[in-house]
């Protein structure tokens, strides 16, 4: 099935690595003007750029641990490409924070986690809300997690937390701004082989993550990537408010 993106005009969060770049060499591949958010290395991004140099392709900084990065990363997006079509909310953090932590220390690490992975998701989704029915509406893809469903370890209770509330989020847009335009899916990843995930495959190591999943290899980024594609295309509309797991056969539900 050959995807056809080139009338689509999609904003990508934390693109510059991991499932967001996979997402954005293919959303770029399959003809999309884009707007690419990273928060620091923008290298790969750049390369995205020279690869394409006759097409719409704009990166913007922004920290999304400040409300105002988030707000000027909106604005600039619809600076660049004018009424988008999709927004994929793919940028998180995944901190640890031990329950022998000081309190101070452990709330640092809640607080940040909160805003990185459900406030900036739900400002950005607040402006998506508020101007994309204007135009037609369009797609908003939700990268939440496995964790929103299984549970996750017990340093990681504000990522599970956080990501618990991205799906509420999804969900909630289908609900009730479907007959406005607004398409709405979720995808909840397992673990996943990314340089965010390094530490953790360092520690648990490698083999012994293989070996509670139903399939014999680590999900990648670029078995996310075709779904999240297809969703931005407008053929599973139909589909809205539905969570796709990709997680390697590891839990469900």
């Amino acid at each position: 099935m050959q995807i056809d993106l080139s009338s689509k005009k999609i904003l990508i969060t934390g693109a510059s690595k991991g499932i967001g770049l996979a997402i954005a060499q293919q959303v770029v591949a399959a003809g999309a003007a884009v707007v690419l958010h990273y928060r620091s290395d923008n290298e790969s991004l750049i390369e995205l750029k020279k690869e394409y140099p006759s097409q719409k392709i704009e990166l913007v900084c922004a920290d999304m641990n400040k409300p105002e990065d988030v707000q000027f990363l909106w604005e600039q997006s619809v600076q660049a490409l004018g009424s988008l079509t999709g927004v994929v909310l793919n940028a998180g953090i995944f901190t640890a924070h031990a329950i022998e932590d000081s309190s101070a220390d452990w709330m640092h690490v809640w607080q940040k986690t909160m805003q990185v992975n459900l406030n900036a998701i739900g400002q950005l989704t607040h402006l998506a809300l508020q101007s994309m029915p204007d135009s037609g509406g369009g797609q908003l893809v939700f990268i939440a997690s496995r964790a929103a469903f299984r549970g996750e370890t017990a340093d990681y209770l504000a990522y599970a937390a956080s990501k618990g509330g991205v799906v509420s989020l999804g969900k909630t847009v289908a609900r009730s701004f479907g007959k406005k335009g607004m398409i709405s899916f979720i995808v909840a990843p397992g673990f996943t082989k990314t340089q965010m995930a390094e530490d953790f495959i360092a520690q648990a190591g490698e083999q012994k993550i293989i070996d509670e999943l139903g399939l014999n290899e680590l999900t990648t980024p670029s078995h996310i990537s075709p779904v999240v594609t297809l969703m931005l295309s407008g053929a599973m509309n139909h589909a809205s408010g539905t969570t796709v797991d990709i997680n390697a056969a590891s839990y469900m539900h």
